[in-house]
């Protein structure tokens, strides 16, 4: 190929790249911030503020079970996407072609955090956080290639954005995570570069740091174990959903699968019969944020928001802060 054709493939590349990224403009701007500001207290954490009056055994709960295999509850539902597929049908009218069933997923699930913030609470050196931001993290392949690499991309959301607020800085991180190679993606490839052993001791002292709540912050942003939590989608890969672990380093409390889509009759009120189209629904949680009853109010108001997605464009007025 001549140096004239391989500049104009660039050329159109980075004018795809832009117009992708034009397109995920726009996106809202709060005045205010969600969370009133607080006066930092003795072992509170730059990404979490230390919860001080919560039940008694809340607070033995890390002590017993000391890490996240030991702490991990399964649990599976069904969603009928039948309302999704109409409501994703209505935004592709609006333009947003690319909206996805990923998209209702992640703004219900922000809706309910900024409805239930016990589910957004994390476990850090044996205490228990309120954690300060919402940051969403999911693996993506940069080509839809057995060869293509992975990486890993974090987006942070405001408890109040709606689903074109969600959906635009979803959408914007994805491009920029495929044109680029992400700052995590440098930093383990420096490491894996250093002898066994002294790799080892280095993620000694990352998980000592992080247990104290001293891990560089810049580490922090990157890190694909640090966060709201993790969200992969099966149904991509013409798969179910699966169990997937929670992991020991970082402080990731949630884990969301969902699998491909299926087909099933259901009964009308008129006793009619029509297909409706479901997905698989898996999530692993660490037990020991929240209570099961927390729990089981959280996932059934996410549920509700998924049945009912148009309730997710509008704006959050308010949002519900964890307690002290």
């Amino acid at each position: 190929m001549s140096k004239t054709a391989e500049k104009v493939i660039e050329q159109e590349k980075l004018v795809q790249k832009v117009n992708k990224e034009e397109k995920y403009e726009g996106i809202i701007e709060y005045d205010t911030p969600a969370y009133r500001p607080r006066k930092r207290r003795y072992a509170d954490r730059y990404d979490g503020r230390r919860l001080r009056t919560l039940p008694p055994m809340s607070y033995v709960a890390p002590y017993i079970m000391k890490v996240r295999a030991d702490s991990q509850n399964q649990f599976d539902d069904v969603i009928d996407i039948t309302n999704i597929e109409k409501y994703l049908a209505e935004k592709k009218r609006e333009g947003y072609t690319d909206m996805s069933l990923l998209h209702v997923i992640l703004a219900a699930y922000v809706r309910v955090v900024a409805e239930r913030p016990g589910i957004h609470r994390f476990i850090a050196g044996q205490r228990i956080y309120a954690r300060k931001k919402i940051e969403c993290l999911m693996t993506i392949k940069k080509d839809m290639t057995l060869e293509a690499p992975d990486t890993c991309i974090k987006v942070e959301f405001d408890p109040r954005d709606n689903i074109y607020n969600v959906y635009k800085k979803f959408q914007k991180t994805v491009v920029e995570a495929k044109n680029e190679d992400g700052d995590f993606e440098k930093v383990v490839g420096t490491l894996v570069k250093l002898p066994g052993l002294l790799l080892r001791f280095i993620v000694a002292t990352l998980r000592l740091l992080d247990y104290f709540g001293k891990l560089p912050k810049a580490l922090h942003k990157v890190s694909p174990f640090h966060g709201s939590m993790i969200v992969t989608s099966m149904g991509s890969l013409g798969i179910p959903a699966i169990h997937h672990h929670l992991y020991d380093f970082g402080h990731l409390p949630i884990f969301i699968s969902y699998g491909k889509m299926f087909t099933q009759k259901v009964t009308l009120a008129d006793g009619t019969k029509e297909n409706h189209h479901f997905v698989t629904f898996k999530v692993v949680t660490d037990e020991r944020i929240c209570d099961g009853f927390y729990y089981a109010s959280a996932m059934k108001q996410l549920k509700r928001y998924l049945n009912h997605p148009e309730v997710l464009d509008q704006t959050l007025e308010t949002v519900v802060e964890d307690v002290d």
